[in-house]
């Protein structure tokens, strides 16, 4: 599996244990995600800049959305027709832009 689908999957786990209350600490969080704990801070600050109201309750030991929140990333695969092609414009753009490319490094 390429390191893009891996870090998708990570993403999607993480938002799932924040969603369902269930992260733990940062130790444990970190190690499940299997990135260090610095590496999560730097995720977390990331999701935070981009909208993500994350929280982290010290009574409950995980982290949680402030409101209703979630991430969806999805990957699909197809085969392009080649009159299709003509209207790619790649994506580099957008991804630079918009993407934090400090995840999961």
């Amino acid at each position: 599996m390429t390191q893009l689908f891996i870090n998708i999957d990570r993403i999607n786990l993480l938002d799932k244990l924040i969603r369902q209350k269930r992260t733990g600490t940062p130790d444990e969080l970190s190690a499940r995600l299997g990135i260090s704990v610095s590496r999560l801070y730097v995720v977390l600050d990331e999701l935070k800049t981009l909208g993500a109201p994350i929280c982290y309750s010290r009574r409950l030991l995980t982290y949680y959305y402030e409101q209703e929140f979630a991430i969806s990333i999805a990957v699909r695969i197809e085969e392009l027709e080649t009159s299709q092609t003509r209207h790619i414009s790649a994506g580099q753009c957008f991804y630079t832009n918009f993407c934090p490319t400090t995840f999961f490094v």
